[in-house]
């Protein structure tokens, strides 16, 4: 067993790859357990030859992976249904095809930065940077062109001179002694050092306190201070009354918006007409805008079967003769403004909107109440059907 405590291991280089993987198989055939190879690209073999086993950094993917997937669902499980539950357009407190992108997303994003991380700190025993190798020849050459083998001291069956001999007897050129460097101590709390950190603060403290209190204050920095502006509440120097706040001039309104002038819930038959004609877009506009901000309360097919599974007052249902009875122009106004336990949805829903829901609405009840007139129609049309068939 060799005595130098300094020395690293001896290390060798060779010309081609059949003579690295060559000389990798005799090492470790050899019973030497602490070597290493390293080539200028991967060699395709060389982890048979050196006997290496597959690496357990999958293991801190996988368990990464499931632990993040674990913890983001629950978290959201917890947040959305028991923390701080929300019911969305009637879905579950909890509904799972919602959060599976977010779920895939945390896991992967987790999965990767722990096996970077784990590499970094376990792997390659970062922050130690000065591994004995480095800035040595040996370390150049298998940079560029060369293919070198270090058999170390650490292990059990090395010896100095055995070493060199069987890198010799393997064809290794350049045979080199690796030692570790010198170790240098620099210590950080010197006068100096401290000095030039009092420095450093006290400036930066000091150019921030006069930039932030003192130098934006001035011009043209204090445009934003000075401005011509009313206060809320302030009195006023300007206007006759001394009041800063300024009521709207009588009869205008916004650029682009028509007020809707019936506030109350009276009838509204001769006011309001429905403008759209019960085309397949918008039946399609309607069901759509239905099945978001109506059906939660009054059901998908609007016969106060509620979606809300009795988290709130179901609505009443759209077939009865009270409602089939109510005109379009009463219906709209009821989007609009409100009736009893529901709320306005003008803020929700365009005009367009309104009137589109109220055509699907009538289709609804057309459905549940035909007419016999409806099923006469239902017969020619699947007679025009068979004739256009057959011809």
């Amino acid at each position: 067993m060799h005595n130098d405590k300094n020395l690293f291991g001896v290390a060798a280089l060779f010309d081609t790859p059949d003579e690295i993987i060559n000389a990798a198989k005799k090492v470790k055939s050899s019973g030497f357990k602490y070597y290493d190879v390293n080539t200028p690209y991967p060699l395709h073999g060389m982890d048979d030859a050196m006997g290496l086993k597959s690496s357990k950094m999958g293991y801190v993917t996988l368990f990464a992976g499931f632990a993040a997937a674990a913890f983001i669902l629950f978290f959201m499980w917890w947040t959305i249904a028991i923390s701080y539950p929300l019911v969305i357009g009637g879905k579950p407190f909890f509904a799972l095809p919602a959060f599976v992108p977010i779920t895939f997303e945390f896991t992967v994003l987790t999965a990767v930065l722990s096996t970077v991380f784990g590499m970094i700190a376990v792997v390659f025993n970062l922050p130690f940077n000065s591994h004995p190798l480095h800035d040595t020849n040996y370390m150049k050459k298998v940079s560029s062109d060369k293919y070198g083998l270090v058999i170390e001291a650490a292990d059990e069956l090395f010896e100095e001179d055995k070493a060199v001999s069987l890198l010799k007897d393997l064809g290794g050129k350049d045979i080199e002694k690796i030692y570790y460097p010198e170790k240098e101590e620099h210590k950080i709390f010197q006068p100096r050092f401290l000095v030039f950190l009092a420095v450093v603060a006290i400036l930066t403290a000091g150019g921030t306190y006069v930039t932030l209190n003192k130098f934006m204050y001035l011009p043209p920095f204090d445009f934003m201070l000075n401005q011509n502006k009313g206060l809320a509440q302030a009195k006023s120097t300007f206007f006759y009354d001394e009041r800063e706040m300024r009521t709207p001039v009588e009869g205008t309104v916004a650029r682009h918006f028509i007020p809707y002038a019936y506030q109350s819930q009276a009838d509204t038959t001769e006011v309001l007409a429905d403008p759209l004609l019960p085309t397949q877009k918008i039946l399609k506009l309607g069901q759509e805008k239905f099945l978001t901000f109506c059906s939660p309360c009054h059901g998908d097919y609007g016969d106060g079967n509620s979606r809300l599974m009795g988290q709130f007052p179901a609505g009443p249902t759209l077939h009865s003769d009270r409602v089939t009875g109510f005109s379009d122009g009463r219906i709209y106004n009821i989007i609009t403004n409100g009736q009893n336990v529901m709320p306005s949805y003008a803020r929700q829903i365009t005009r367009e909107q309104r009137w589109a829901i109220i055509n699907y609405i009538r289709v609804l009840q057309r459905a549940q109440n035909p007419k016999p007139s409806d099923f006469t129609d239902i017969k020619e049309i699947n007679k025009e059907s068979g004739q256009n068939a057959s011809n």
